[in-house]
């Protein structure tokens, strides 16, 4: 029987997986050409981490193959990674070629003689060369491999009434796999690889998921409730790794919680994973996101993101959402106005992000309360105040700023980014419960800087949705939005949480005042946060 397999390339005859037919069929058709007599295309395949690059192009090889008049060969740069040198990288290449060809290479030793690699009278037909993991080698060597594979492809070009397999060179179609298009290459004079095509692999569909669900299914009889799979496909946005990491947990079991094949996959299990999948086991896609997210100047970046109050627009040339975007922290969506808008490429990378930022930030809070303080105006066995909650909350932090947030991120007005304190107030929340059996935990619906909170205390649930002040239309907007997520969350009352700098009686009385919305139902408590800087 299959299983899922998140790591490396999938083994069709091993694991579960989307059979890609239009990608493999468009690579397949890129790389042999349109009209093959005249030669194939050369292109550059790009995703993030784990989104399955690798195995489309190895089916779309695979299916090449079948044309015998095509020598066809994959070859990996991942050996090549953490070298410097171009002439080393060179040889590096040269060994790999000539392992998965087996007829003599001429000496090749500079990158002047580079091309005689490809020449009629070193091949002995036309050749389809597929490399992957090539944006892992330095930049200057992408350069140097870009600049020789622009020259083959021009001189190919000129050779006009010649069949590929008659050309001076005989590299017929070229392959570039990696986590960028080489379009960007950081070349002060332009891209030396101005003749590719750019194929970009997305993410699974709804569909491709419920499929490899609905086949494991068939296969080992253990039934997988359908709210599992949505649930699945709505945190990780049909990531192909992380998609099949969750396949891997809920299938195989994990840490303490092995498998159980005679019952159900059922939503309470899932919930379980996605906890342990948060908070406890390692994952290199998740890993490589956050260090990715952590590095300057990127990292203000990413607290931007978190903004509650304001969408920031996706601009593919701006080289800070280029680079997070090709690697896989953030992605785009379409507003209603038709613009195109920045996100976190799914909920479940937002989460890891959250969490990872908030225990960074706030590894010390301080004392919370007196330990022989009453807290009853709080917190009893069956029942949590959350406007006296926010109240001592709003007093630990006028109480503790100066060194809780001595060394917080900050704009380049000075001014605290507005993250760093949904950071703190979830930390808060989180060691306050913890000490009564409580739990706390973030909910990111949008994919944008929107958060929620919901907490689970006394056997009720409570929903706080967390913005900052900025104008009172944006006020008036918030309390509509929180009365809708109230219902969703099948809540007769929801707190709506305003971090703002300062507040006066007059105005905290008037706009602290609570809202029946009359279309959800739902009564909304608007309860301000004084920041004070």
């Amino acid at each position: 029987m299959r299983r899922f397999s998140s790591y490396g390339q999938i083994n069709p005859k091993l694991h579960y997986y989307a059979p890609r037919t239009g990608l493999i069929e468009q690579a397949y058709t890129q790389l042999l050409g349109e009209h093959p007599e005249e030669g194939g295309h050369y292109i550059t395949v790009w995703a993030p981490r784990q989104t399955g690059k690798s195995t489309v192009l190895l089916e779309a090889a695979q299916k090449l193959r079948q044309h015998e008049e095509y020598e066809v060969v994959l070859i990996t740069m991942e050996s090549a990674k953490y070298e410097q040198d171009p002439q080393v990288v060179l040889r590096m290449f040269v060994r790999e070629l000539q392992f998965k060809i087996d007829y003599p290479f001429p000496n090749i030793s500079s990158w002047e003689d580079f091309p005689l690699i490809f020449h009629r009278e070193c091949l002995k037909k036309p050749l389809i060369l597929v490399i992957d993991e090539f944006d892992a080698i330095a930049e200057q060597c992408i350069n140097k491999f870009a600049s020789e594979f622009r020259k083959i492809h021009t001189d190919r070009i000129t050779e006009t009434g010649k069949t590929s397999a008659e050309k001076t060179y005989l590299l017929h179609g070229l392959a570039l796999i990696g986590v960028r298009s080489v379009l960007g290459i950081e070349n002060v004079s332009g891209s030396p690889f101005n003749v590719q095509r750019s194929v970009h692999i997305p993410n699974l569909s709804f569909e491709e998921v419920d499929g490899m669900f609905k086949w494991y299914e068939r296969e080992s009889g253990q039934q997988v409730e359908q709210d599992v799979i949505e649930r699945l496909y709505a945190e990780t946005n049909g990531h192909p790794g992380l998609t099949c990491w969750f396949g891997e947990l809920l299938t195989e079991g994990f840490e303490d919680h092995p498998p159980v094949k005679e019952k159900p996959i059922t939503r309470a299990f899932f919930d379980i994973a996605y906890q342990y999948a948060t908070y406890v086991l390692p994952n290199n896609t998740i890993l490589n996101i956050l260090s990715k997210a952590d590095k300057e100047p990127y990292r203000n970046f990413v607290l931007r993101l978190f903004k509650t109050g304001e969408k920031l627009h996706f601009r593919y040339h701006d080289k800070q959402v280029n680079y997070l975007y090709m690697n896989g922290v953030v992605d785009r969506e379409q507003g209603e106005d038709g613009a195109l808008y920045l996100k976190f490429s799914n909920p479940f990378v937002q989460k890891c992000l959250f969490q990872y930022f908030s225990n960074e930030l706030f590894q010390e809070l301080g004392k919370l309360f007196d330990p022989f303080e009453n807290l009853d105006d709080t917190i009893t066995e069956t029942r949590l105040n959350i406007p006296n909650l926010m109240k001592r909350y709003e007093r630990h932090l006028r109480e503790n700023k100066a060194w809780l947030l001595k060394d917080a991120p900050r704009r380049g007005d000075l001014r605290i980014y507005e993250a760093v304190y949904h950071f703190h107030l979830y930390m808060y929340l989180f060691h306050f419960l913890k000490g009564f059996g409580g739990k706390v935990y973030p909910e990111f619906p949008t994919g944008n800087g929107k958060i929620d909170l919901i907490i689970e205390y006394g056997g009720k649930m409570y929903g706080l949705e967390v913005k900052s002040y900025t104008t009172h239309k944006d006020f008036q907007d918030a309390l509509l939005q929180a009365a809708r997520y109230g219902k969703q969350l099948h809540l007769i009352e929801i707190s709506l949480i305003i971090f703002v700098e300062s507040i006066d009686e007059k105005h905290r009385n008037t706009y602290e005042a609570a809202y029946l919305d009359q279309d959800t139902g739902t009564t909304v408590f608007p309860i301000f946060v004084e920041t004070g800087c």
